[in-house]
Parts: C-alpha cells; sequence; structure tokens
C-alpha cells in the first residue's frame, strides 16, 4: 500500500501507480492539513486582494472580481484553457498526471476544498482519466492548457478515457457514478497552476530512461562477448584512475555481467604470449564502440541520478501560486510555478539518450559489417548471400531512428518565446521538453530492439550461446523467446515490436 502525502512519493512508486495499479492511500494527516488550509484561505479573503480568487488572471490581475462572480471565474478560467490542440497523452500518462495532482494538492499549500482531492481520487479510482492534449503549455504559469483538460474532467465537461475508449467526461461519470465536481474557492486555478504535467511525465521518463540504460549495458556486455574481447577495459584497475563514479559503477556492472563468460580474454593471456606474427588477427584493442563503454554510459548513469533527485524533489513540492501558508498565517505570490528545472533536466535527458541510442546503432553496425568485426557474414546473413538479405533492411530502421533522435534533442529549455501580453515574458517550455525526451525514449527502444535482435542473429552465427556468461544467457533465452531467427526473408516488424515491448516493461535491475 503507497501512502500519498505530499512529501514522500518517489519514481518507482510513482510509475507502479501510473502502470501497475498500484494500492494507494491518502494520508489522512496530509487532509486535515488540506482542510485547514482551506479554513484559513476562506477567512483570509474576505478583506484582502488574492490573486486568483478576487482578481482576474495573468495580465487581468488588475481588475478586481465582484463577490458575485468569484465562482464563475474559477469556471471561466477552466474553460477559456482548454485549448489544447493534437494528440492525447496515453491514458498511463493521463493517470500519472492524476497522481501527481493528487500529491501536489495533499500538501496543504493551496488552499483547496478537501473535496477537490477526494473527487480527484474518485475519478482515478473509477478509471476516468483526462485526454490531455499535447499542445498547448509554455511551462511557465504551469502546464495551464493540460492542466485546464484536467480540470475540465472534473466539473464533468471535455473528453475522457474510460473503460478503454474516449467519450464525453459527464458520459464517464454518469457510467461510474460519479458527480462533477463543484467548485467553492479557488480550485479551478489550484488544478491548472503548477508543474503537475511535465513532472508526471518526466517522473515517468526517467523511469524508463534507466531501463533503456541497463539493457544498453547488456547489449554493450553482450557485444564485448561476441567479439572476444580483453577484460581490462572495464576493469577497477583502469576505472579506478578516472574519478566519475558513474564510469566506475558502469564498469563495475559491466564486470559482474561478464564474471563468468568463457568468450571474455584476460589482459595476462595476451602478455603471456610473445607474438612473432607482424600482424595480429585478434584486435589488441576493440573499436570504441566496444572498449568505451564505462566511459559513454557513465555519464549517462550520472546524469540520469542526478535528474531523478531533482524530479523527485518536484514532485513533492509546490508548484502553486499564490502559496497558501496556513502556518505561518500568510499568503505569497511568486513564480512556483515556472518548469525551469524540469525543462532542464529533460533537455539532458534528451541528449543522454540520444547518446545512448547512438551508441547502440554503432554497436548494431559492427555486427553488419564483416570488414569490422571480422568473424561474422555480412549484414549477419545466415541465409544465400545475394538471395537473402539477413538484416539489410532492419539496419535502415535504427539509423533513421537515431536521426530523428539527434534532431528532438535540440533544446527546449533555451526556446522561450513570450506570451500573455508579455506577462509570461520568459517560459520554460517543460511541458514539450518532457514529451519531446518521451518520443526520444520511446526511439531508443526502437533502436535496442533491432540491435538487441541483431545480437541474437550474432550468437546463433558464432554458434557460442553456451560459451557467454550466465546473465548473458539468460537474456539471450528470454529474447529468443520473443524473436525468431532470421534465415529466410521475413517481415520482422511485428516480433521487433514485441521485442521492444519486452525491454520497456522488463528491468535488468543492473543499477537501480
Amino acid at each position: 500500500m503507497i501512502s500519498i502525502d505530499g512529501y514522500s512519493i518517489n519514481i518507482n512508486d510513482f510509475y507502479k501507480l501510473s502502470f501497475e495499479n498500484a494500492a494507494f492511500e491518502l494520508s489522512t494527516e496530509a487532509l486535515e492539513g488540506v482542510k485547514k488550509s482551506y479554513g484559513f484561505l476562506k477567512e483570509f479573503a474576505k478583506d484582502k486582494l488574492i490573486y486568483g480568487i478576487n482578481t482576474g488572471f495573468g495580465p487581468m490581475a488588475q481588475y478586481r472580481i465582484n463577490d458575485a462572480d468569484l465562482i464563475n471565474l474559477q469556471y471561466n478560467i477552466i474553460r477559456s484553457h482548454s485549448s489544447g490542440m493534437n494528440d492525447y497523452l496515453e491514458p498511463h500518462y493521463a493517470g500519472a498526471v492524476m497522481v501527481n495532482l493528487l500529491n501536489a494538492m495533499l500538501r496543504g499549500y493551496s488552499g483547496v476544498n478537501p473535496e477537490l482531492i477526494l473527487k480527484i481520487e474518485s475519478l482515478y479510482r473509477a478509471g476516468i482519466l483526462p485526454c490531455i492534449p499535447l499542445h498547448g503549455g509554455v511551462g511557465a504559469s504551469g502546464d495551464l492548457v493540460q492542466m485546464a483538460h484536467v480540470a475540465l474532467n472534473l466539473i464533468g465537461e471535455g473528453e475522457a478515457y474510460c473503460d478503454g475508449r474516449i467519450m464525453n467526461a459527464s458520459e464517464a461519470l454518469k457510467i461510474k457514478a460519479v458527480e462533477p465536481l463543484r467548485i467553492s474557492l479557488r480550485e479551478g486555478i489550484a488544478v491548472m497552476n503548477g508543474t503537475t504535467a511535465m513532472t508526471a511525465v518526466a517522473a515517468l521518463n526517467v523511469y524508463m530512461a534507466q531501463i533503456a540504460l541497463e539493457w544498453s549495458l547488456a547489449m554493450s556486455a553482450c557485444m564485448n562477448e561476441m567479439m572476444n574481447s580483453y577484460d581490462d577495459h572495464y576493469s577497477r584497475g583502469l576505472n579506478a584512475v578516472k574519478q566519475h563514479s558513474g564510469q566506475q559503477t558502469v564498469a563495475a556492472a559491466m564486470a559482474g555481467f561478464l564474471k563468468n563468460s568463457s568468450k571474455i580474454q584476460s589482459r595476462e593471456q595476451l602478455y603471456g604470449n610473445d607474438p612473432k606474427e607482424d600482424r595480429i588477427e585478434h584486435k589488441v584493442q576493440p573499436y570504441y564502440s566496444l572498449r568505451c563503454i564505462p566511459q559513454i554510459l557513465g555519464p549517462v548513469y550520472d546524469s540520469l541520478a542526478f535528474m531523478r533527485t531533482v524530479v523527485e524533489n518536484e514532485l513533492n513540492s509546490t508548484s502553486d501560486n499564490p502559496v497558501i501558508d496556513a502556518e505561518g498565517q500568510n499568503v505569497y505570490h511568486g513564480g512556483n510555478f515556472h518548469g525551469d528545472y524540469i525543462s532542464l533536466e529533460m533537455d539532458k535527458l534528451k541528449l543522454v539518450m540520444t547518446r545512448l541510442s547512438m551508441l547502440s546503432e554503432r554497436q548494431l553496425n559492427y555486427l553488419m559489417n564483416p570488414a569490422i568485426n571480422g568473424c561474422l557474414t555480412p549484414f549477419i546473413n545466415s541465409g544465400v548471400m545475394g538471395l537473402n538479405f539477413g538484416f539489410q533492411g532492419i539496419q535502415y530502421t535504427a539509423t533513421s531512428t537515431v536521426a530523428e533522435n539527434q534532431t528532438l534533442a535540440t533544446s527546449h529549455y533555451i526556446h522561450s518565446i513570450p506570451n500573455n501580453n508579455d506577462n509570461q515574458d520568459i517560459v520554460s517550455m517543460g511541458f514539450n521538453a518532457a514529451c519531446a525526451a518521451k518520443r526520444v525514449i520511446d526511439n531508443t527502444f526502437d533502436i535496442l530492439a533491432v540491435q538487441a535482435a541483431g545480437i541474437l542473429q550474432g550468437i546463433d552465427l558464432l554458434d557460442c550461446e553456451k560459451q557467454l556468461s550466465t546473465k548473458s544467457q539468460k537474456i539471450y533465452s528470454d529474447l529468443r523467446t520473443v524473436f525468431a531467427p532470421v534465415k529466410d526473408d521475413r517481415s520482422t516488424r511485428i516480433e521487433l515490436m514485441r521485442l521492444k515491448d519486452f525491454m520497456m516493461y522488463n528491468p535488468l535491475h543492473i543499477f537501480f
């Protein structure tokens, strides 16, 4: 049972709640805090001008709103900003946004009626998930447009996922016997303000990127085995002289992965011989894509570890405006909704995942080219040369997808465009950055799946399965149940997609 209390959710629990329907409960202590915050704000706001309660929004904040119109103000901000376009976030990600919204509201700094939190919980438990458009938010006053569509569902309007299809939220609420929310103070803007959507996507991105890193390490280890590499490039002696914990962690993981492989050679074997030939057939040093795994994946590991901390901090933060401090009896106006932390980390995530995908593609190319590997057929073809094509066509998918990643890796963090009558004169584009990073990660698993299929083929051609390490043999056995050997040419699209899904949803637990 996962307790949601606004202060302690981590990325692993967040993933379980979003993808595995993990059981959860709302902290009763946190709900009491929300109740106190709401009571304080109701009294505090009676004779004071407070943004978003009795004023307009953004540049319209200089206009005071009559008491008779305060509730309409909240409905108006929801409806006017429900203007997103393009495709919707997938249901699991929409569910993640709802979980994050619950966690954010339970911190008790938004001054909302506790009924709002219970309504969010009711929709989530009933399987009513908001259709959140990908296009709309600029990530400065939070994810205004994306979260407006969430708020729209809460009041019984807009479109929602329910029972495996998209329907009107009013119909979904009726089917599930859930009454729409009745706004009482500032529940509209409280739902909309903040980094809720971008942070939810970012949290799942980091989790999935960790899985990709582990598979990349495993694929790299298998590559070194197939090519009878020497063991010193991932040795402690070599990597300990570089003062980067990620590099040392990756090297140690690789050593553990290859522990009992009979394909890996020790450097002492080479030193023990007195070579007479002028040209040594076996490479004294393999190509960089095999030899520099700790140096390439080490920065990826370090970056993900830092991102995890930043994203978990944001998950357990208050990004609303204003911030309601019931304990200190004050209301603070500011910019906690600005999504710079998430935007910057998602830009970094795009970079390291693109780098990882480039490594995967280069290792795949190594398998394809007999002039490089020196031991496999062209395109790891196990059919009739010339008549059959092996992995020639499959390689194109990996190469073109890497090229797309390289384009998507362009920064969102530095592409601010002022809007909102220049009130939002510098913005984060955090949701855009998170969604682009999500696409890069998905692409990276495409590439890893193609590489994995190629490695399976190479192992068969070399007939070396029994010489691999125990962990490599396990991976070979697991993946072979999903992707069959390629001899006669066939369409592999469906099998590759299954292989990708297997890798995405089966963490190896090497690092995390």
